[in-house]
């Protein structure tokens, strides 16, 4: 193949990219105002059938139909609804095993006519397992076979030709999307289920509690109310964490005095005054429940270096320090 970009400018590539992104975006356009209209209906059905079922979501589809898929179902599986990809021409030579009559059956193809479907659908009708296509083929093989049809519209491919799928797969992904997100959203999944199925990573990271990395017992820096101010500077430096927190009689949190408060105060003589005389009362804390990314957005947003944890009643049960949350990824 001939080498043209030397002799290809600059502005041609970008006005192509554009034409892409102009292309591509219509279609996405088209899919939503088609889930305003005819494709409402299906979709419903299609979030209550998933919902429903005792087993997992089976996706299935060839070529690039079958590399969205292969990503629906992993989107899928990560926010709760059990899922799989199976390629069809597998299928064929054993894989239908995986299949059973709890499970629901997702079938990508745009044409509606792959013939390594046939298999597929032949064993979801013989043992009566729901059947969704994501299909533009409305009267096709496929279509015909299906529980649910959700119809995609038939909108230009970003390739000049009209040959590459483009258009067509980003809509397959952005309906397998939606399909993800609805029956998240119609199951209350939470942070905390996304913690469970992504342990790993930022997102696994960000989505830790703060009781997970806090320090606790002797190690958070704390004094009562009244104490010497050396002593209480003492402590601070001890722990390290460039704070003490004060406590009222109840045991309660009362203030807190950093790093920066005794450099403010060198120049008065402390000596014989209590920590109180330099605290901030009412400082920021937070829950033991709170994500690891809230403590990180309080201290960014505040220029601090920690936070008290306290419990519903305001009483010190731990600390966390910005080199923890940084320790497991945090960012």
């Amino acid at each position: 193949m001939k080498k043209i970009l030397p002799d290809y400018p600059a502005s041609e590539i970008l006005l192509s990219a554009g034409r892409t992104i102009k292309t591509e975006r219509a279609g996405l356009d088209a899919l939503a105002s088609a889930l305003e209209d005819g494709l409402s209906e299906p979709f419903t059905r299609a979030v209550e059938t998933l919902d429903s079922i005792s087993g997992r979501v089976i996706i299935t589809g060839v070529g690039k139909s079958g590399h969205v898929g292969a990503k629906v179902a992993a989107t899928l599986a990560s926010t709760g609804t059990p899922a799989q990809f199976v390629h069809p021409s597998e299928a064929n030579h054993g894989d239908l095993g995986m299949i059973t009559r709890n499970d629901a059956i997702i079938v990508l193809s745009w044409s509606g006519e792959t013939a390594e479907l046939k298999g597929i659908l032949a064993y979801s009708r013989r043992f009566q397992i729901p059947l969704i296509a994501f299909t533009s083929g409305v009267s096709s093989t496929l279509a015909r076979e299906a529980d649910i049809v959700l119809a995609l519209p038939r909108e230009q491919e970003a390739c000049p030709h009209g040959l590459a799928p483009t258009t067509s797969t980003l809509m397959q992904l952005a309906l397998g999307d939606a399909l993800a997100v609805a029956l998240l959203e119609a199951r209350g999944f939470t942070a905390g289920d996304f913690h469970t199925f992504h342990p790993g990573g930022q997102l696994g990271a960000n989505l830790a509690h703060v009781s997970d990395v806090m320090h606790t017992g002797d190690s958070v820096p704390l004094v009562p109310s009244g104490t010497a101010a050396p002593d209480a500077i003492m402590t601070l430096s001890l722990r390290k964490f460039g704070c003490v927190g004060v406590t009222d009689a109840d045991g309660k949190l009362a203030g807190i005095v950093t790093d920066g408060d005794v450099a403010r105060n060198l120049g008065r003589n402390l000596i014989n005054e209590p920590i109180d005389t330099i605290m901030t009362r009412n400082p920021k804390t937070i829950a033991p429940t709170a994500l690891a990314s809230t403590a990180m957005g309080i201290l960014n947003k505040n220029s601090i270096g920690a936070l008290i944890v306290t419990d519903a009643d305001q009483t010190p049960i731990g600390i966390v320090h910005f080199h923890d949350l940084l320790r497991i990824g945090v960012a």
